[in-house]
């Protein structure tokens, strides 16, 4: 056995297969356990489904009757008895169109609302990723997933997947009623439709391949799209936008092509149903005359003809639909997939809450490594008083932002301990940590929406007045005034109608507004205007006074105003301690900040 087979089998063996691995049927049952409205009533939509599909019966038998009792008797036509039989078969139809709209309205319903959670539990579960794992994906992948993908499967279920269980039930109860008639004429369109089928499946390898490979380009293209708008800025300023075209031309290029493939081997599946059409059609014409003189009457026969019918149509059915499905089946494997990703920074079930008042921080010997295997913090250990004002520094690469976003648990570490006031990080409860514990990074991520709703991001019911007194309470009113709406004003996607310093403003006055007792506080290091840097500085001030503050110092005038500065050194703590200390001390710390001195005196002159 060959290493690939041997480690198929010894993960096949340990559990179920991932989802990438699944069939249709199985990923469908699958989606059923996320989405219980998939198969919510389901046993009757199929009961409704059979006595459609019965309805449609009774017209072959009724004509069936008719022609050997009333009409091939060689008397008279009973015209009374052919009166009845079209009555019985009206009435029959009109059963059977009445069960059929109504199993398809319960399936389109149920599929609907199933889908609906599905979108929501995979949307849900992208935001209890680790934020390692969503920035690994391309962005425009993740939003597939809930769109293009979820939307390929409410297509095939709003139409497709009705045909196919009614067509499940129209095909067991139309060769119930062969079997019924002739065993052999049974036998025969039976076993050319195994045939048929096994020809199918074989061909199901390739289509599924071919669907597979349609949802990777769609996925890519999205990508690539999703990353040219956003990046229109950065693109126009480097005179980059042919080689962009070029780039999401391609992307789009190679989902064409996967998608003119997938659709040639459709439609030769699409035209192999015809041809199994007529073969049926023809066969059980040639051996019911053969089988005449055996005992199979006129009547008979035209009904069996009738009931290749009824058995052709939903195998027809069900190949047109086949594309639609493997779409789907595609969809639902790389919606799975996301769902089956573990949730490494999780919400533990019986968590605790955080203390009251300002919070104290504990590391003790906490290491952490990216996926890659690189490690960029290794073994660190100290504690941080409960009220303190704590800058952080360290050149690009020390570990700084790994420890802010451990502090906040947007990560977990490789190993060790991280505490709060004597609480490990991992069993707070997130609704305390995120309540208690602010982070503000250095982009100052603003929604599409107006500067007082950005505000209130961190406090939902915060009223006009009151996102009017934290901005006042943060020296910003003057500013807010200059706006042209005020607090109304919009901020545009990603707040670029502001500059950078305006949105880092913005995010300051949400954390007020939010009233954190532990701030960690990512500094912009955009550069801005001499006056709207002091105006920030101040803000951030009046921000920290009074709560737990650890800062990322990316301009030391903070660290100077810090009452302790701890320096990070290759994923090391090499130095702590005030200000003035470290700089006496001659060390790491007293190198960055003399570079930072000059630089800064250069930019002044």
């Amino acid at each position: 056995m060959s290493a690939d087979a041997t480690s198929t089998a010894r993960r096949r063996s340990a559990g179920p297969p991932p989802a990438a691995e699944l069939s249709a049927p199985q990923a469908v049952l699958a989606a059923s356990r996320v989405a219980p409205a998939i198969r919510r009533g389901l046993g009757l939509t199929l009961v409704l489904a059979v006595i459609g599909t019965g309805g449609q019966v009774v017209v072959p038998i009724a004509v069936q009757l008719l022609l050997d009792r009333a009409v091939l008797t060689g008397s008279a036509i009973d015209v009374a008895a052919v009166v009845r039989g079209g009555a019985v078969g009206v009435i029959a139809l009109l059963v059977a169109m009445l069960a059929n709209r109504t199993s398809q309205f319960r399936l389109v319903r149920a599929a609907t609302a199933g889908l609906a959670e599905l979108r929501i539990a995979v949307f849900r579960h992208v935001h209890d990723l680790s934020v390692l794992h969503v920035q690994a994906e391309r962005r425009g992948a993740l939003v597939a997933r809930v769109t293009s993908d979820i939307e390929a499967i409410t297509q095939f279920l709003e139409w497709g997947g009705v045909g196919m269980l009614v067509g499940a039930a129209q095909l067991l109860l139309v060769v119930t009623v062969m079997l019924v008639y002739d065993w052999r004429l049974a036998l025969l369109v039976v076993v050319t439709a195994v045939l048929y089928a096994l020809l199918l499946l074989l061909f199901q390898r390739y289509l599924r391949r071919a669907y597979d490979g349609v949802r990777v380009k769609v996925a890519a293209s999205l990508a690539a799209m999703s990353e040219a708008i956003a990046g229109l800025p950065t693109i126009r300023a480097y005179g980059a936008e042919e080689r962009t075209r070029e780039r999401v031309d391609g992307a789009l290029d190679e989902q064409y092509r996967a998608e003119f493939r997938t659709s040639a081997l459709g439609a030769v599946m699409f035209s192999s149903a015809e041809v199994f059409a007529a073969s049926v059609t023809a066969g059980v014409v040639a051996a019911g005359i053969l089988l005449g003189d055996t005992g199979l009457t006129a009547g008979q026969l035209v009904a069996f003809l009738f009931l290749v019918a009824l058995f052709i149509d939903p195998v027809q059915l069900l190949v047109e639909v086949l594309n639609e499905a493997q779409t789907a089946a595609s969809g639902l494997r790389r919606v799975l997939t996301v769902l089956e990703t573990p949730a490494d920074v999780a919400d533990p079930v019986a968590g605790r809450h955080l203390p009251p008042g300002p919070l104290s921080a504990t590391f003790r010997d906490v290491r952490f490594h990216y996926p890659t295997g690189e490690e960029v913090l290794h073994g660190l250990d100290l504690h941080l008083d409960a009220g303190a004002r704590v800058a952080v520094v360290g050149e690009t690469g020390s570990g700084k932002s790994t420890f802010v976003k451990l502090l906040t648990r947007l990560i977990d570490p490789t190993s060790g301990t991280i505490e709060l006031s004597g609480v490990p990080l991992r069993e707070v409860r997130f609704a305390s940590l995120r309540d208690r514990v602010v982070f503000v990074p250095q982009d100052g991520f603003l929604f599409d929406a107006s500067l007082a709703d950005n505000v209130r991001y961190g406090a939902p019911e915060a009223s006009d007045a009151q996102v009017l007194d934290a901005l006042a309470a943060l020296g910003l009113a003057s500013w807010v005034a200059s706006l042209p709406a005020g607090i109304r004003s919009p901020v545009g996607p990603r707040g670029s109608r502001l500059s950078a310093g305006e949105r880092q403003l913005v995010a300051v006055a949400r954390a007020w507004l939010a009233g954190p007792d532990l701030l960690v506080l990512d500094e912009a290091t955009s550069a801005v205007d001499p006056a709207l840097e002091v105006q920030l500085r101040r803000a951030s001030e009046r921000l920290t006074a009074g709560r737990t503050s650890i800062t990322v110092a990316h301009r030391l005038a903070t660290a100077e105003a810090a009452d302790e500065v701890l320096v990070l050194h290759d994923g090391h703590l090499v130095e702590r301690g005030p200000h003035a200390a470290l700089v006496a001390a001659g060390g790491v710390y007293a190198g960055l900040h003399a570079d930072w001195a000059r630089s800064s005196g250069d930019r002044r002159s």
